[in-house]
């Protein structure tokens, strides 16, 4: 039986902050990536709960300067059928000895507890470099460290309209409502990264239309549906 090659790290990529911050932090640290993992909705080809386009994805890991591995998933897709997925996206690295997934998680133990359980299931293990950083310094850190990016997609509950389209900037951060964790660990809002150190060159893109989209939920679940989405555009 042929030996098995080295190890891979995979870094499942959102296009926002904190998985860009956390590219910089390894680069840094000597623990290269070898390709970025995102998840993409099929019918409109967007990032999942981001609602960045496609285009601006591709360019983006161009950018990087990293192999870009999607994970097409279908509409309204259970949990089980995204497992399934998921586990059929990382078997494809099984001929590595060392497989490692990081993820930009902060602070929600039962989510990481729960990556961990599914990795296991497909023998890899899981990086967390932002792990329990106080979130007020890490936005003002991201922020000073060159990253620009805008507001992509704001919980409807927790911020209203105007928040959706700005800039990640200390401007946005000081207009926070009390409660509002600043980097939106809680799922108050999701960013798209256009620029910073882990680029070769800036993105050049606008913002187009802010739109409200609610999602379908079973009566017995408790998560949010509303979310304003800002559609950025590339130039």
């Amino acid at each position: 039986m042929a030996a098995l090659s080295a190890s891979v790290r995979l870094l499942n990529w959102s296009s926002g902050k904190d998985a860009a911050y956390s590219l910089w932090l390894l680069r840094r640290e000597g623990r290269p990536v070898n390709a970025l993992l995102t998840t993409v909705s099929s019918p409109d080809g967007r990032i999942s709960m981001h609602g960045v386009r496609m285009a601006l994805l591709e360019r983006q890991a161009a950018a990087i300067g990293l192999p870009l591995h999607t994970v097409s998933l279908p509409e309204n897709c259970g949990m089980q059928h995204y497992n399934e997925l998921m586990q059929a996206a990382l078997d494809q690295y099984k001929g590595h000895q060392h497989r490692i997934a990081v993820f930009g998680d902060i602070y929600l133990e039962d989510l990481r507890r729960y990556r961990e359980e599914q990795l296991a299931k497909a023998g890899f293990t899981a990086e967390f470099p932002l792990w329990k950083m106080d979130t007020s310094l890490l936005a003002r850190e991201v922020i000073g460290a060159g990253f620009r990016a805008v507001v992509v997609c704001v919980n409807a509950r927790l911020l209203d309209k105007s928040f959706a389209g700005r800039q990640y900037d200390t401007g946005f951060l000081n207009d926070l409502p009390p409660g509002i964790d600043p980097c939106g660990e809680n799922g108050e809002f999701h960013t798209f990264v256009y620029d910073g150190p882990i680029f070769s060159h800036p993105l050049r893109v606008r913002n187009g239309k802010t739109v409200y989209h609610s999602y379908p939920r079973e009566k017995e679940q408790q998560y949010d549906n509303g979310f304003y989405f800002t559609d950025v555009l590339p130039y």
